[in-house]
């Protein structure tokens, strides 16, 4: 029986180990297609020895920390592999930060971080799998994070 692959990249990212399902989720907050017109390669609920996975490969193109800290809040187990002349160079486990500032709108439309006050939004980390965040300023916990990343 043959396998299909996903050619490899010569230069670019490869996001793995996201949560199955959620690789569309990982394309709306890199904002992709728009921000890119390179090849972007998805495959979802790809079988792997723990389970089932989703992987994003995105060529000619590196992460900004911000872009993990978004990919982090959506995927907590996700790998960022940064890929140079088809080799991996750098690996690492997304983390997410206790703090997260001006990534993600408060659900809440009263907040101080809603209003037209030159006021950057806050949360803290309730919890890290799954992902819960609150509110520094009025303490609402978002509920679908994905949805409020700006």
């Amino acid at each position: 029986m043959k396998k299909l692959k996903i050619t490899p990249i010569k230069n670019g990212t490869v996001i793995d180990h996201i949560t199955p399902g959620f690789a569309v989720k990982v394309l709306h907050v890199l904002k992709i297609p728009e921000s890119t017109s390179s090849v972007v390669s998805v495959a979802m609920n790809v079988k792997s020895r723990i389970g089932k996975k989703d992987i994003v490969k995105v060529e000619n193109r590196e992460l900004d920390p911000k872009e993990v800290d978004k990919i982090a809040l959506i995927a907590p187990k996700a790998t960022i592999n940064i890929i140079r002349d088809f080799e991996v160079v750098e690996k690492h486990k997304v983390q997410l930060p206790d703090e997260i500032v001006g990534i993600v709108k408060c659900s809440n439309p009263t907040c101080i971080s809603n209003a037209k006050e030159p006021v950057k939004s806050r949360f803290l980390l309730v919890s890290d799998d799954p992902p819960s965040i609150k509110c520094y300023y009025c303490e609402r916990e978002t509920e679908d994070i994905a949805e409020k990343i700006i």
